[in-house]
């Protein structure tokens, strides 16, 4: 079986650009979700977004209840913050409810100095 990791980091629009040029080429790019800057990562991947993926993997499919319960959060807080995983594409809808549909996050990013 495969494993699937996807790649987080930050990136400038040349980047994705090259990345798009090589798919359209032929060329493999694994699953990547960047981000334009720093403060757009953090603002997406909150502490709590963070803890909540780490709960998600490897348990397949879950209710944003299951997944309130599993975090002991209230499903109101879940819910904003499954949202704001689906739209940033690290969470998945299926049949029964959502899911963490990688077996591996990988961040890569580079801090340049001043």
């Amino acid at each position: 079986m495969t494993k699937r990791t996807v790649t987080i980091g930050i990136v400038g629009r040349e980047d994705v650009k090259a990345r798009m040029c090589g798919a359209f080429a032929g060329k493999q790019q694994g699953m990547h979700i960047t981000f334009e800057t720093p403060d757009l990562l953090w603002k997406v991947l909150t502490q709590k977004r963070w803890e909540l993926l780490r709960i998600l993997a490897g348990a397949g499919p879950v209710s944003i209840r299951e997944a309130a319960r599993l975090a002991g959060r209230d499903v109101k807080a879940i819910h904003g913050d499954v949202h704001a995983l689906l739209e940033a594409g690290l969470l998945e809808k299926a049949e029964a409810g959502i899911e963490f549909p990688y077996d591996a996050v990988q961040v890569r990013f580079t801090l340049p100095a001043a």
